[in-house]
């Protein structure tokens, strides 16, 4: 059976907080296993690790006013998104679709100002989220006595749908991926393209364990897992991100 229960109790985060050593606190005494997933919103690892932009500091160049204009946003928060973003891979409607330096394709490079402490400030992606991933499942070792899977979560839309979803963008001791290609199905009939994308599925799962986005729930155990769980830490959430010569969309 599978299970996901939003973790109390976890304070407001703020820069330079320790954030593996909060959460092993508040993990303590929940049961925590090394079976277990835990997801964390990339909100709170990107407050602890100070990936926030005061927008006051920031002077927005010619191709963030370009388009700021015309879709109608602030200049500074896209110069902030062309900052965080290898490239603009379209810009239509009010929405710009960028390639982040990390490889996701998400809109605005993944730049948000929803949860941010002051209005005048965004919070980006943190510089590398498998990194954050492996820090907080060590700490979670050293704290709380176990070490469960981590994986830091964001909402991305999808194409061809509405709506989003929570997916990994960082991993640490879970498989991102399933490959059930070459395997058969009830019918006997060979699988050539079932490959789940098991970390997102619980990044998705996990969301859906919180009371809502304002909540104040930004850590989710997830438990059922131990057969994706791995005593290493894995090589993190690259395995998900397709090729650029694979990408039909982009």
């Amino acid at each position: 059976m599978i299970t996901a229960r939003a973790l109390p109790d976890l304070p407001e985060i703020r820069p330079g907080d320790d954030l593996g050593a909060l959460l092993a606190g508040v993990a303590r005494d929940s049961g925590l296993a090394d079976d277990d997933v835990l997801v964390v919103s990339h909100k709170i690892v990107s407050k602890a690790e100070g990936c926030i932009v005061d927008l006051a500091t920031v002077t927005p160049g010619v191709e963030a006013q370009v388009l700021a204009h015309r879709h109608g946003k602030d200049p500074r928060v896209v110069q902030v998104v062309l900052d965080q973003s290898s490239e603009v891979v379209r810009a239509e409607h009010g929405v710009i679709i960028t390639r982040t330096h990390h490889g996701f394709v998400c809109a605005n490079g993944g730049v948000d100002s929803s949860n941010a402490a002051d209005a005048d400030t965004v919070i980006t992606l943190p510089k590398d989220a498998d990194a954050s991933a492996r820090r907080l499942r060590t700490a979670l070792r050293r704290g709380a006595g176990a070490a469960p899977a981590v994986v830091v979560a964001d909402s991305f839309g999808r194409a061809w749908r509405h709506g989003q979803v929570d997916v990994a963008i960082g991993v640490a001791g879970l498989r991102p991926l399933a490959d059930w290609r070459g395997r058969e199905d009830r019918q006997g009939r060979e699988l050539r393209a079932t490959w789940i994308a098991t970390a997102d599925q619980v990044a998705a799962a996990a969301d859906l364990a919180r009371v809502g986005k304002d909540s104040g729930e930004p850590a989710v155990l997830v438990g059922g897992l131990g057969a994706h769980v791995t005593l290493h830490d894995g090589h993190g959430v690259r395995a998900l991100l397709r090729d650029r010569h694979e990408d039909l969309f982009t």
